[in-house]
């Protein structure tokens, strides 16, 4: 057993974060190495060379171990983490999730749009539904409600991406709505989503919930009070810290 009373999977690796002395599989964590000037840098691969340093993925873990300077502990010598490291690290995972289910949609196993998403929930093959968080409300619920029924709950619901950026994975300017084939990509794509639902701040002015809740009722959702099924803007948008 591990901690907590969860039993341990002999086949997947364990890490422990530097942030909460917790242990748990390495896919729920993130990696940081040191660029030659010493800087602490993700690695969202896991791998990069030298020693890393762990930190689960969520956006408390993340700030406790750069304003407790835990980085420097880990690696037992004077490290630089810059104050919007976790910011830096929300930006990457989700430009890693934007790649994935563009290479699923490339490998034909991503749709997008109302009807042809509904088409692949209740044709059986779909295995992700994939929502638009600052999509309307309604139409989310409605689906999501409709995956659960049709996947008798083994549909996973994610809803971490904007339109905007969800768009980005299919070409478009904007989506709100794509399913996602089981196998292939599905697996990768829940793992990321699960990492970047954990660091990443809801919208919506005032939100303090977990980011986690992106998997729970949609219905929870920030989308503005009469806006039609769409994203409050069609804008693309830019990636903080980069050019």
């Amino acid at each position: 057993m591990a901690r907590g009373g969860r039993r341990k999977d002999r086949t997947e690796p364990e890490r422990r974060c530097i942030a909460t002395g917790e242990s748990q599989p390495a896919r729920g964590l993130i990696r940081f190495a040191l660029s030659p000037d010493g800087a602490v840098a993700p690695d969202l691969s896991g791998n990069l060379p030298g020693r890393g340093a762990w930190v689960s993925a969520s956006r408390s873990a993340l700030n406790r171990a750069v304003k407790r300077r835990l980085f420097a502990r880990a690696f037992r010598q004077p490290v630089q983490a810059a104050p919007e490291l976790p910011d830096q690290v929300e930006v990457l995972l989700a430009r890693r999730l934007i790649d994935l289910i563009s290479l699923a949609r490339k490998a034909g196993q991503a749709v997008t749009g109302a009807e042809k998403t509904r088409a692949r929930i209740t044709g059986g093959t779909a295995a992700v539904l994939l929502q638009a968080s600052d999509g309307a409300a309604d139409g989310r619920m409605k689906l999501a409600r409709l995956a659960e029924a049709a996947g008798n709950g083994d549909i996973t619901c994610i809803e971490c991406l904007t339109a905007a950026e969800l768009g980005l994975a299919f070409g478009r300017d904007f989506a709100i709505h794509a399913a996602l084939d089981s196998g292939g990509f599905a697996g990768r794509i829940r793992a990321e989503a699960k990492r970047l639902s954990g660091v990443r701040t809801p919208p919506g002015p005032g939100t303090t919930e977990d980011a986690e809740t992106v998997f729970a009722d949609p219905a929870k959702g920030h989308a503005q009070p009469g806006t039609p099924e769409g994203p409050r803007d069609g804008k693309t948008p830019g990636w903080p810290g980069t050019k």
